[in-house]
């Protein structure tokens, strides 16, 4: 068993954090923090394949299937689980991302039993009965057609389309209404067994519960389900760029996008470029867009760089807003700050502080609670960044400098970027 401590001063109750990886009778693993300053226990899993697996013209299928999970299973309709569920005290969600589905369930320890047996049928039993798929699928429709004319979600279709072109990435993760139409019972089965399964399935547990409870649990809860997954297979993509999309609407301002190439969280100037985003835009109050976009000149009222990180592509992208009037000197000052950086890299004094912030903000963001503990746990296993990954992060970030920095910031700064607009249109300037 492998274990790993970590000193965590502002958590009392999970001060001295270990984390055990156990391994159940049916090949099962899964990553657990006993903790038992209180009687509840968490655990959060994923199975490898979101929304990225969904049929083309079916769009929206593995977003409606994690909607029915607690909409019976068994031999317990929808009512009579949702009762046994609210009888048990229990918390449970599913939702679908673009690489994964997720599940949750919290509840009281001694009240367990009954909650992980209601997991288990929602994860291996799921009925998918007409009546709640059609109640289900028409919340769905009418969240999308609620959307319809929102100029926030046209831009992001737009925005996902033009950097992503066909990729499975580029698609609604909830549909439109006509591929939701198009789902039928039987695909939801059919989904079902082909990404729930052993093979992808990513747990972590924190709570009041011993390892070798916990494994007995585990093989109840997910040991009937199918050995080996059958996911189709997801192309690695380069986002689109040297583009420009004018998305029009009559808005008081002009939101601006702007798509740079990314970089692997496998890469190993992974930790450059995640400090050199900081120092671009990533701090809302400190960085160098927010000081020359905000602070000295008042063009927007915030301005954030991210690196986006999915399992088959990688970007990084800016985001601002800005008044009509003032929407080509932003954008403008954007791009010299951006070709800045890119030429000139970072002084020591800014990666002095970059650090600092990232490294002592993290178990504010990532270890503050039980859930927020087993979410971490979940991505750092289905990152593959190994049990010791916490520890080594600080040691990672530490060990960049400011040629790191400089280097990956030439890499993936210097290219065209793609640009969005969404507002009245506008002739650019460039810087």
């Amino acid at each position: 068993m492998a274990y790993l401590m970590v000193g965590l001063a502002a958590m009392p109750a999970l001060a001295g954090m270990a984390i055990e990886e156990v391994k159940t009778s049916s090949g099962i693993k899964a990553w657990l923090v006993p903790d038992y300053s209180l009687p509840i226990i968490t655990i959060r899993f994923a199975f490898r394949g979101g929304s990225a697996q969904d049929p083309s013209g079916k769009e929206g299928l593995v977003n409606l299937m994690t909607g029915l999970f607690e909409e019976g299973a068994g031999d317990l309709e929808s009512d009579a689980f949702q009762e046994r569920l609210d009888d048990a005290g229990a918390e449970m969600f599913f939702k679908a991302g673009r690489d994964a589905v997720y599940g949750y369930i919290r509840v009281l320890a001694d009240r367990k039993d009954d909650a992980f047996e209601l997991l288990r049928l929602a994860v291996e039993q799921p009925r998918f009965d007409q009546a709640p798929v059609d109640r289900i699928r028409a919340q769905i429709v009418s969240g999308i057609l609620a959307e319809a004319n929102d100029p926030e979600m046209a831009a992001h279709v737009a925005w996902m389309k033009a950097i992503y072109g066909d990729h499975p990435y580029s698609r609604r993760p909830e549909g439109t209404e006509q591929t939701l139409a198009a789902v039928k019972t039987s695909d939801l089965k059919a989904l079902h067994k082909r990404i729930l399964a052993r093979s992808n399935l990513t747990i972590a547990a924190v709570g009041a519960i011993d390892p070798g409870t916990l494994k007995r649990d585990l093989d109840h809860i997910f040991g009937g389900l199918p050995a080996t997954s059958s996911l189709t297979p997801v192309t690695d993509k380069v986002p689109k760029l040297g583009r420009a999309i004018r998305v029009p609407y009559d808005l008081p301002q002009e939101q601006l996008s702007l798509a740079y190439p990314g970089i692997s969280r496998k890469d190993p100037q992974f930790f450059a470029a995640y400090l050199m985003n900081q120092i671009l835009g990533g701090d809302s109050f400190t960085s160098r867009l927010w000081n020359e976009v905000r602070e000295k000149r008042g063009l927007a009222y915030g301005i954030h760089t991210t690196l986006v990180n999915n399992d088959h592509a990688s970007a990084l992208v800016i985001n601002t807003g800005t008044r009509p009037d003032r929407a080509a000197e932003t954008l403008s000052l954007i791009r010299t700050e951006v070709r800045r950086m890119s030429e000139e890299g970072v002084s020591e004094d800014e990666l002095k502080a970059a650090k600092k912030k990232l490294i002592g903000g993290y178990a504010i963001d990532n270890l503050s609670s039980s859930s927020a503990i087993a979410a971490t746990l979940v991505e750092i296993q289905l990152e593959d960044r190994g049990i010791n990954y916490i520890e080594r992060r600080k040691q990672l970030i530490q060990a960049v400098t400011v040629e790191d920095v400089r280097a990956v910031a030439k890499q993936l700064l210097s290219a065209d970027p793609t640009v969005m607009i969404v507002g009245p249109p506008l002739k650019e300037t460039k810087g």
